[in-house]
């Protein structure tokens, strides 16, 4: 069985410098609309499909939610879909808009 990696805020930052590295939220809407990380999808169950269709399966996909708790299970599930890098992010969003805010947007 395929499995997800956790990575630190500097293997993030260093991945996002990575052309092609992707990057979902599966934060609320409301918290996603509020502050997220620069180029970020929000994945939600409705957009999932659409989502898998377009994605490339052979870049890395970073997975963020709140605090680096749920994007485990949904970084696992893309492992289990066939990501070949599926990542989450350790401490989530509120750890990346406090070690990263020049690369956050709203």
């Amino acid at each position: 069985m395929a499995n997800f990696e956790q990575i630190t805020l500097e293997q993030a930052k260093n991945l996002l410098q990575q052309e092609g590295t992707q990057v979902v939220d599966i934060r609320d809407a409301m918290s996603f609309q509020a502050g997220r990380i620069t180029g970020a999808e929000r994945i939600d169950n409705q957009n999932l499909p659409a989502f898998m269709a377009k994605a490339d399966k052979t870049k890395p996909l970073i997975v963020c939610c709140y605090h680096g708790n749920s994007s485990q299970g949904a970084a696992q599930f893309f492992a289990e879909q066939g990501f070949e890098q599926s990542l989450s992010l350790k401490g989530g969003y509120e750890m990346w808009k406090l070690g990263c805010p020049d690369l956050c947007e709203q």
